[in-house]
């Protein structure tokens, strides 16, 4: 393998893509615009799945370092109604196949894999551009440049790298998600945790829901589903966190009180997380030396597959330039001819979810697991 690789964001995709690549040998460079792994929130909790997280996992050979992270008891499944009954109740007995574990460790873990110095921190991608013979030039917002051989957009939905590929843009879904979080929950917010239980819990209505986790410390994360215009959250002032928190809870009126206790008693001002989506089977002609992989290549509204995807994808990737050493394009090819069905697959399976949905497809998709938005 001769071709350097310059993989830009240093998510878990393009960190399972430079793993595997260490794994067989083959040295890659990730460009990260935060200033360090420490810059900012990692988010929630995901479960990895069985089909697609852990085989990128596997094949990165880190499956013992990521057993050692698993918070047990957190695939433990509740779905209340608006006014908190208890419609459906699953224990973790540990056969999920959809284990939970701390987004921010789980970084870790895959940076802690790499030789030092893969990351580059601080070096933010302004813009991308065609050399011509297959190399690509990437200049940061710096003023400093690199030029490589092949070059892998893992950035994420506002990708930089995507343009070399595609005019898709990412539209917003109609919806937004807002998060809070209860600290020392069972002490101080002792309703709430109840109603939340030891795994997940949703409760949802047409056009609103309510989904929290218990993550570790004692510490519930909530992500609260509304279905309205941007401008319609725009009108609220998030940076007043009493009254944002007044304003949304107020979509829940009528809602029982340890449900509505997941906004108004957040611990946090809230935290609002607009949903975008690129066009289902995004998709682009071979251009020499690029491609994408993750939200880069395949935004979708959240539908549990996110991160554990753009694990997959980097990990099928690495794993095609090393049975392909000297023949980037071929291995580009073969990546990519089984990454746009597999996305596909997972958007679509999103979209034939009903708006309204009943008693048994809440149950359904939570008995398989859901990553959390």
């Amino acid at each position: 393998m001769t071709t350097d690789v310059t993989i830009i964001g240093a998510g878990l995709g393009g960190l399972a893509l430079a793993r595997v690549l260490h794994v067989h040998g083959i040295p890659a460079t990730v460009y990260e615009a935060e200033s360090s792994p420490a810059a900012r929130s990692q988010g929630g909790m995901l479960d990895i799945h069985d089909y697609n997280g852990q085989l990128a996992l596997e094949a990165a050979g880190l499956m013992d370092e990521f057993r050692a992270l698993i918070l047990e008891g957190r695939q433990a499944i509740r779905v209340l109604d608006p006014d908190g009954n208890l419609l459906f109740d699953k224990a973790d007995d540990g056969t999920g196949g959809r284990p939970e574990v701390q987004r921010g460790e789980l970084r870790q873990m895959l940076l802690d894999s790499l030789p030092d110095g893969t990351v580059r921190w601080g070096r933010k991608v302004t813009a991308a551009r065609t050399l011509g013979e297959g190399r690509h030039e990437v200049t940061f917002a710096d003023g400093g440049t690199v030029v490589t051989g092949l070059l892998v957009g893992a950035d994420g939905a506002w990708s930089r790298v995507r343009p070399l590929l595609s005019d898709a843009v990412p539209a917003y879904i109609g919806k937004s998600v807002v998060e809070t979080y209860l600290f020392d929950a069972d002490t101080r917010h002792p309703a709430a945790a109840k109603t939340v239980g030891g795994g997940s819990m949703f409760a949802l209505k047409q056009g609103r829901e309510l989904f929290a986790h218990r993550e570790k410390g004692d510490t519930l994360h909530a992500y609260v589903g509304i279905a309205e215009p941007l401008d319609w959250f725009a009108a609220i002032d998030f940076d007043d966190a009493d009254a944002a928190k007044a304003r949304i809870a107020r979509e829940f009126d009528g809602w029982a009180p340890e449900l509505t206790a997941l906004i108004t008693t957040s611990d946090v001002a809230p935290i609002l997380r607009p949903l975008h989506a690129l066009p289902h089977r995004h998709r682009w002609d071979r251009v020499p030396g690029v491609t994408l992989l993750g939200d880069a290549a395949h935004l979708s509204a959240p539908n549990g597959e996110g991160a554990n995807l753009a694990m997959l994808d980097g990990a099928e990737l690495g794993k095609a330039i090393a049975a392909h050493p000297g023949d980037i394009e071929t291995a580009l090819t073969v990546y990519e001819q089984a990454m746009f069905p597999r996305s596909a697959e997972a958007a679509e399976a999103e979209d034939a979810a009903p708006d309204n949905p009943a008693l048994e497809d809440v149950v359904n998709f939570f008995s398989g697991g859901g990553e959390n938005p």
